[in-house]
């Protein structure tokens, strides 16, 4: 498993200080990522919001046949 740091481009948001962290940040069960980019990591909630929203009305489409 390789080594994921901000040097190399990978990010995390931390769920416990709602903040952008690089390698040495919280243990990973209080982050999301991942993220290619710093921005991909701030926005790391409203990416997660849109894709739970997108599961819940495929699963309504699904529900509905």
């Amino acid at each position: 498993m390789a080594v994921v740091s901000e040097r190399n481009g990978h990010w995390w948001f931390c769920l416990k200080h709602m903040r952008v962290e690089g390698d040495q940040g919280c243990p990973n069960k209080d982050r999301m990522g991942p993220y290619d980019t710093e921005a991909e990591a701030a926005n790391a909630l409203a990416t997660a919001s849109a894709r739970n929203k997108a599961w819940k009305d495929q699963d309504k489409d699904w529900d509905d046949d």
